[in-house]
C-alpha cells in the first residue's frame, strides 16, 4: 500500500481518535485532510492518506475470541487458499466463466471461516444486463471506497470481476500468483508509465462485456474519512462506452458499531490486519451496490469521477473530501448520468 503521512509529520494522536470509533453507526470522527504534496513521502501524485495506527481500535478494546477458535480460522484459510490457487492454475481448462462463479463461493467461503459476515445490500449484480443484444452482459467498471484487504474479497463474492490492483500485491506470498492467475490488472502507483496501457487493457476487458473492478482513491483509508477519486481509471469506461457502478463498503461490529478494526493502514502488515479480524468474534463486512451511473454527453471522467464519489460518500455517511481540483460541471445540454433513479446529493465538505 502507498506510504501513509509519518507520525512526524502530523501529530498522529491529533489525527484519528481511537476512542472515537466506539460511537454509534455513522458517528464518526474528524478526520483531517491530506496534507499538501510538500508534506508527503514519495512521489507528489502517489495516493496518501493520512490514517495511522491511532485510528484502530485500542488494544483490549473489542472482545476476543480463544486461541483455539483463532487457530481453526487460521487452519481454514489455509485451505481454502489452496484450494483458490489451484482453481486459478486450471482456469483455462474450466472456462472464465465457470471459474469466476467457482470463485465467488470460494470468496464468500473465505469471509465465513475468518469470521465476517458479508452483508449485500442495493443491486442484485454489477452488471446491466444484455443491453447490446449480444448474448453476453454489458461490461461496466466497478467503483468502491477502499478499506481494506477484505474488500476484494467482498466484490468478488458479490459477482466475479477483475480487478485493478497495485503492482506490489503480485509480490504477494499464494494470494499474488492467485491474483494474477484470476486476470488482476496490476499497476505501478509510484509511477505514470504504465497507466495508459492498463486504462487500455480495462477498456478492452469492458467492450468485451467484462466487469472491472478499481479502487479510486488509490490506497486504504481507515472509514472515518475517504479520499478523492482519482480520475484516470473512469476513462476505460468513457473509451469503451460502459456504465460506471458505484459500491460503498462499510465495515462494523455485530452490534452495528461503526469500526476499523478490519482496515489496512499505516505501516500494517498483511498477517497484521488478518489477526485482528479472526480475533474478533464477528466482523460485518457492508457492500452496498449503487445504481449504476450511465455515459451522458458531455460527462467527461473528472465529472464522473466526482459523481461517483458523492454517491459513495451519501451511501456511507462519510463526507467526500473537498477536492484539490474544481469540480467540472456537466454541459447544459448534458443528460443525467444517474438513471433510472437520481443519486443522493452531497455537498463536498471537510472529511
Amino acid at each position: 500500500m502507498s506510504p501513509a503521512v509519518r507520525p512526524s509529520a502530523l501529530s498522529s494522536s491529533a489525527l484519528c481518535p481511537s476512542v472515537a470509533f466506539g460511537a454509534a453507526p455513522n458517528q464518526l470522527p474528524a478526520h483531517p485532510q491530506v496534507p499538501p504534496a510538500v508534506r508527503r513521502h514519495g512521489h507528489s501524485w502517489e495516493p496518501v492518506s493520512p490514517c495511522v495506527p491511532e485510528c484502530l481500535p485500542a488494544e483490549g478494546s473489542l472482545p476476543r475470541v480463544g486461541r483455539p477458535r483463532v487457530a481453526a480460522r487460521l487452519t481454514g484459510l489455509i485451505a481454502l487458499l489452496l484450494v483458490t490457487t489451484l482453481l486459478a492454475g486450471v482456469r483455462p481448462l474450466i472456462g472464465a466463466r465457470r471459474c469466476g462463479l467457482v470463485l465467488r463461493r470460494l470468496f464468500r467461503a473465505v469471509l465465513r471461516v475468518i469470521g465476517v459476515r458479508l452483508v449485500h445490500l442495493g443491486e442484485d449484480r454489477f452488471d446491466l444486463g444484455d443491453q447490446a443484444g449480444a448474448g453476453r452482459p454489458t461490461g461496466v467498471l466497478v467503483v468502491a471506497n477502499h478499506l481494506s484487504w477484505l474488500d476484494i474479497l467482498a466484490l468478488g463474492a458479490v459477482a466475479p470481476l477483475r480487478m485493478v490492483a497495485k503492482r506490489e500485491i503480485r509480490g504477494w506470498p499464494v494470494i499474488g500468483g492467485l491474483a494474477a492467475g484470476v486476470g488482476t490488472l496490476f499497476v505501478d502507483r509510484a509511477g505514470l508509465r504504465s497507466l495508459p496501457s492498463v486504462v487500455a487493457e480495462a477498456a478492452e476487458a469492458l467492450r468485451e462485456g467484462g466487469v472491472v473492478g478499481l479502487f479510486p482513491e488509490g490506497t486504504t483509508w481507515c472509514g472515518a474519512a475517504s479520499g478523492v477519486f482519482r480520475r484516470a481509471g473512469f476513462q476505460a469506461a468513457l473509451d469503451a462506452g460502459v456504465a460506471v457502478r458505484p459500491v460503498a463498503q462499510r465495515m462494523r461490529l455485530a452490534d452495528g458499531t461503526t469500526t476499523a478494526v478490519g482496515a489496512f493502514i499505516g505501516e500494517d502488515t498483511l498477517l497484521d490486519s488478518l489477526l485482528r479480524v479472526v480475533r474478533l468474534p464477528e466482523l460485518v463486512l457492508e457492500v452496498e451496490v449503487l445504481p449504476a451511473l450511465l455515459p451522458s454527453p458531455g460527462v467527461d471522467r473528472r465529472e464522473l469521477a466526482r459523481r461517483a464519489e458523492l454517491a459513495v460518500a451519501a451511501a456511507t455517511g462519510v463526507p467526500a473530501p473537498v477536492q484539490v481540483r474544481r469540480p467540472t460541471a456537466a454541459k447544459p445540454t448534458a443528460q443525467p448520468a444517474v438513471q433510472p433513479t437520481a443519486q443522493p446529493t452531497v455537498a463536498p465538505t471537510a472529511a
